[in-house]
C-alpha cells in the first residue's frame, strides 16, 4: 500500500467480491459518465455527520442505522421509502426518549445495492449461473442473461438513489418528521400489539415529556427541531468502480469525497489491509464503518484502524460489531479493551442480523428475533462491564409487514415464512418487529439513564 492515494490506487491491488464484466469497454463508458453526474450527497453533510458521530464516539449520543438488506428497482417507489421512514423515527424517538441523549440517523438506503455473496456461482437443478450480486450488478431473475454484470445497471442505481434522497429530504424537512406526529403513530403501534402492557410505560413518558414541553410553549410551531430531523444515508462501498467514479474534491477543504453516500462501509469479507477496499475507503473523508466479525483478530482490528483513521479523529470510524449472538462475548471483549488501551476514539455499533442467519426447516433463510436481541443485549453488556460506550445498532429492517424473521411479539414462525417472504437477499426485520426492537433496546437504555423527566415532573408536583 502505496502512501499516495488518489481515487484509482485501489486499482492495483488484490480485491475480493467483484462482479466479472463481459465488456470492459461498455463499462468504462459508463463509468465516465457517472464521474461527470452531480454528486448524490455533498462534502458539508458528509462533515456534519462526522461531527454527530464523534458525539457518539464520547458518549454523548446514540447511531440508529438501518435498511434494506439490499435494494431492489422493482420495489422502488413512494410508499415504501415513506413506510421505511415512519418506522425508522418511531425508532428514533424511542430511543431518543431512553437514551436521554441525541440519536444521529443513517439509513442503509439510497445506494445499498451492491451484496457480497459467499459463493461466485448459485446452482438450480443442474443449471448454474452467476450469483446474485444485486440490482446494480445483475437480475436475481435466474436466467443467463440476466445473471451477466450489466454497467447500465449503475446508471439505473444512480437515478433511483437520486429519486430516493430527493424525497427523504423532503420528508426529513418538510413537516413529515414532525415529533407529535411520529408519536402518535407509535401510540398505535403500542396499542395494537400483544405485548403493549410492556411498552406503555416508556410511550406514556414520552407524552408525558411532550405534554410538559408544550406547557412550556416549546412546540413544532417554536421549535424547528421538533419539526424536522437530520437524515443520512450510507451504504457497503462494494462495487469501487461505482463508488470512484462519483469521488469528488470538495471546492471548500480540497478533501476527497465519496459523494455517493453520506457514509460507507467496509464489509467483513473485503477488509483485508492490503487488499483494493481498504486502500479506496483510507482515502476519502466521509464517515467510515468498518464490519467486525470473527474471523477479525485483534491485531488486525488495530491495524486496520491506523490505516483508515490515522489521525484518530472521533467520527470518522464507526466499529460495527457482527459476531453472532453465541459469539459476541467471546470475541468482541478482547478488542473493546485493545481500542481503549490504544485511545482509538471510535463508535462501536452492533449489528445483530449477520452473525444469526440460519436455515428454517421450511427452507427459507431466516433471523430469529430472540437472537437479534440476544445480541444486542450481549453487546450492550460487554461495554458495560468494560466501561466503554455501546453506541448504537446497525439493522436490516423495512417498513413493510413482512415475513422473513421468526419470532417477536407477534410470533412469527417457520411456517409463516412463505407468507410475504419478499427480500432480494436476506431476511429483514418487518415493521412491528424493528419498532419492537427499539422498545427493547430502549429498555436496556433506561437501565442506564435517570428518570429525567418523572423525577421533574415529581419535584413540579411537589412544588405545587
Amino acid at each position: 500500500m502505496s502512501s499516495t492515494w488518489t481515487p484509482d490506487s485501489w486499482r492495483g491491488l488484490p480485491i475480493r467480491q467483484v462482479p466479472d464484466y463481459r465488456n470492459l469497454e461498455a463499462l468504462q463508458v459508463v463509468e465516465d459518465r457517472l464521474s461527470q453526474f452531480p454528486p448524490l450527497v455533498f462534502a458539508g453533510e458528509a462533515r456534519k455527520l462526522k461531527r454527530k458521530l464523534a458525539r457518539v464516539a464520547e458518549g454523548k449520543g446514540f447511531l440508529l442505522q438501518g435498511g434494506d438488506c439490499a435494494e431492489s428497482f422493482a420495489e422502488h417507489n413512494a410508499d415504501n421509502i415513506r413506510d421505511f421512514f415512519r418506522v425508522f423515527l418511531q425508532m428514533a424517538v424511542v430511543l431518543t426518549f431512553a437514551g436521554g441523549q441525541p440519536v444521529v440517523k443513517i439509513g442503509r438506503i439510497a445506494g445499498q445495492f451492491a451484496k457480497p455473496r459467499s459463493s461466485d456461482i448459485e446452482k438450480q437443478g443442474d443449471v448454474e449461473l452467476p450469483s446474485y450480486r444485486g440490482d446494480i450488478i445483475n437480475s436475481i431473475q435466474f436466467e443467463d442473461a440476466s445473471r451477466q454484470p450489466d454497467p447500465e445497471r449503475q446508471i439505473m442505481a444512480y437515478r433511483q438513489s437520486a429519486a430516493t434522497l430527493n424525497l427523504l429530504r423532503a420528508f426529513a424537512q418538510g413537516g413529515y418528521a414532525n415529533l407529535e406526529h411520529v408519536h402518535r403513530w407509535t401510540l398505535s403501534f403500542v396499542h395494537d400489539t400483544p405485548a403493549s402492557d410492556r411498552y406503555k410505560a416508556i410511550a406514556g413518558r414520552i407524552t408525558e415529556a411532550l405534554g410538559f414541553m408544550r406547557a412550556c410553549g416549546i412546540n413544532p410551531d417554536t421549535a424547528h427541531q421538533l419539526r424536522q430531523t437530520d437524515f443520512f444515508t450510507s451504504h457497503e462501498a462494494l462495487l469501487l468502480g461505482y463508488e470512484q467514479a462519483l469521488t469528488r474534491v470538495d471546492s471548500t477543504s480540497g478533501d476527497w469525497y465519496d459523494t455517493s453516500g453520506h457514509m460507507v462501509w467496509i464489509g467483513d469479507r473485503t477488509r483485508d489491509p492490503d487488499h483494493a477496499h481498504v486502500e479506496f475507503c483510507r482515502g476519502i473523508k466521509n464517515p467510515l464503518g468498518l464490519k467486525c466479525g470473527p474471523s477479525l483478530d485483534v491485531d488486525e482490528l488495530l491495524k486496520l484502524i491506523d490505516i483508515l483513521d490515522p489521525e484518530n479523529e472521533a467520527g470518522r470510524l464507526t466499529l460495527i460489531a457482527r459476531f453472532g449472538a453465541d459469539k459476541v462475548g467471546v470475541h468482541l471483549p478482547a478488542m473493546v479493551r485493545a481500542v481503549q488501551r490504544e485511545g482509538r476514539k471510535v463508535v462501536w455499533s452492533c449489528d445483530p442480523m449477520h452473525g444469526n442467519t440460519v436455515k428454517a426447516t421450511s427452507g427459507y433463510k431466516t433471523r430469529p428475533f430472540e437472537q437479534v436481541l440476544s445480541e444486542v443485549r450481549s453487546f450492550m453488556q460487554v461495554h458495560q462491564a468494560e466501561g466503554t460506550h455501546a453506541g448504537g445498532i446497525h439493522i436490516e429492517m423495512t417498513g413493510k409487514n413482512v415475513t422473513e424473521c421468526t419470532g417477536g411479539a407477534y410470533a412469527v414462525s417457520d411456517d409463516d415464512l412463505h407468507d410475504r417472504y419478499h427480500t432480494h437477499c436476506d431476511p429483514r426485520l418487518n415493521a412491528d418487529q424493528a419498532l419492537e426492537l427499539a422498545f427493547l433496546v430502549a429498555e436496556e437504555l433506561k437501565k442506564e439513564q435517570p428518570d429525567t423527566v418523572n423525577d421533574l415532573l415529581e419535584g413540579i408536583e411537589a412544588a405545587e
